[in-house]
């Protein structure tokens, strides 16, 4: 557990007992705060009752007075669309109100770190998407090359559950916008921004406001190096206002879609060929072709992007290649779930939103493509440059056929359910082709998250399967 520094004896709320709220309470106590816990769900704080946490309504009147800070849990509204009751009060009452992210950034260093040969690094990564992947690669590059590092944050652990790193340790957090937005601390020693399309913009008031949230883990704390994915307008923006110029190898430039020239520090992958480049010159080149865990252009991406990171750590190019070439991929990002008859089976529920789906479109030749569900802001047609890999897509969703009509000239089929999908793909799927779950949209019309929706796909793949073996 990460301690809490600099709030002992005062009063501290934490608002929202998921994850993260219980983790900064416990974290807090540890500190010698005194704190009290809140959730508007009766189940949460029951539970928190149980740990033994003292909980108070912080929605009455009063409740916040001698509060020094509110800490709150990164799903709960803070600005848009509009503040939860308890952060306007906060808010209102001029208190701060503060974040799991924030009260690690502040704790994390400690005296002893004075005495180490190599005091620990953290890596924090964001964008829109890709960063789970980027995260957990970099994990596992550094893990395979002998390294000490956890990794935490929107993926695996708590931030403040993490064990204090000692000599040489590195901790690599994945930072959503909703972390970055309210952190009142942000201080990585590298921070990477991988990618920026159109995600939670009610949450964040727009585009513009959704950037800013992701801008913030650059301009706040200022890291050592930054590595910025540069095929977007917002990162060559970002890229920009952190550089001093074109050779300030602090900013380490990333695409997966254009050579990068010139004197600064540049890693890109053109036709499945990772290049680094320093000063004008190339320094190593991988082959990212041969590596099932890196399919398509945006895992080049991710590739490129741990790449950098792990660079920047002083690791050797062999070392990194070793890792991607073992490394197997996340649960529910182009995941092989299974080949039969020529026929590859790919769940990729985390393609949540038109971006994520027009990248795992891209990766693939021809597919029949399970999507749909809830969908989000901004419609369907971004989608247009991969639907000619799509032979059939079979849709799901309650409102599937409503999605189907903006799939514009690909064939579709209202499924409905994946059983239907599944048991329709498996039926007409052809060899050399790829049954692929990219949704394209939220789970939750029909399931609590897209976790669960990959499940049932893995689980009706592998039933049809198993049947069409058996009989």
């Amino acid at each position: 557990m990460i301690r809490v520094r600099g709030m002992a004896g005062q009063r501290v709320a934490v608002l929202g007992l998921g994850r993260s709220g219980l983790s900064a309470a416990r974290a807090l106590l540890e500190g010698g705060a005194a704190v009290v816990v809140w959730d508007d769900n009766p189940e949460s704080r029951a539970r928190a009752e149980a740990e033994g946490l003292t909980v108070a309504d912080l929605s009455r009147a009063g409740a916040l007075d001698g509060i020094a800070t509110l800490v709150t849990s990164p799903g709960i509204p803070h600005l848009y669309p509009a503040p939860h009751p308890v952060i306007a009060a906060a808010l209102a009452a001029g208190g701060p109100v503060d974040n799991d992210i924030g009260l690690f950034f502040r704790s994390l260093a400690t005296p002893d770190w004075d005495g180490l040969d190599r005091p620990p690094k953290v890596i924090a990564v964001t964008g829109s998407n890709g960063k789970s992947t980027t995260s957990a690669l970099i994990h596992h590059i550094l893990t395979q090359a002998g390294q000490p590092v956890q990794l935490a944050g929107n993926i695996g652990r708590g931030v403040l559950d993490l064990d204090p790193p000692g000599e040489g340790g590195v901790v690599v957090l994945e930072l959503s916008s909703y972390q970055t937005e309210l952190a009142r601390a942000l201080t990585p020693d590298i921070a990477v921004f991988t990618n920026l399309s159109p995600d939670h913009l009610d949450r964040h008031g727009g585009l513009g406001g959704y950037f800013a949230a992701k801008r913030r883990l650059f301009a706040e704390g200022g890291p050592d190096r930054a590595v910025i994915g540069v095929d977007e307008a917002e990162g060559r923006f970002l890229a920009g206002q952190l550089s001093e110029g074109p050779g300030d190898d602090r900013v380490i430039r990333v695409s997966a879609s254009a050579r990068l020239s010139g004197p600064g520090w540049a890693v890109f992958a053109r036709k499945g060929f990772l290049s680094e480049y320093r000063k004008g010159r190339q320094v190593a080149a991988i082959d990212l072709r041969p590596m099932p865990g890196l399919p398509g252009s945006h895992n080049h991406q991710n590739a490129c992007a741990a790449y950098a990171a792990c660079r920047a750590l002083g690791l050797a190019p062999r070392a990194i290649e070793a890792g991607l070439a073992s490394f197997t991929g996340l649960p529910h990002r182009s995941q092989l779930v299974a080949e039969a008859g020529g026929v590859r089976f790919v769940n990729d529920s985390k393609a949540t939103n038109v971006d994520s789906a027009l990248k795992a479109l891209l990766a693939f030749e021809r597919i029949r493509w399970i999507c749909g569900g809830l969908e989000k802001e901004g419609g369907l047609s971004a989608l247009a440059p991969g639907l000619p890999h799509v032979v059939k897509a079979y849709v799901i969703g309650r409102e599937a056929a409503q999605f189907a009509m903006g799939l514009g000239g690909v064939e579709a089929e209202t499924c409905t359910t994946m059983a239907r999908a599944v048991d329709r793909a498996v039926e007409e799927a052809q060899p050399g082709e790829v049954v692929l779950l990219a949704p394209a949209a939220a789970s939750f019309d029909q399931y609590d998250n897209f976790e669960r929706r990959g499940e049932d796909f893995m689980t009706e793949v592998r039933a049809r399967l198993a049947g069409r073996a058996g009989g």
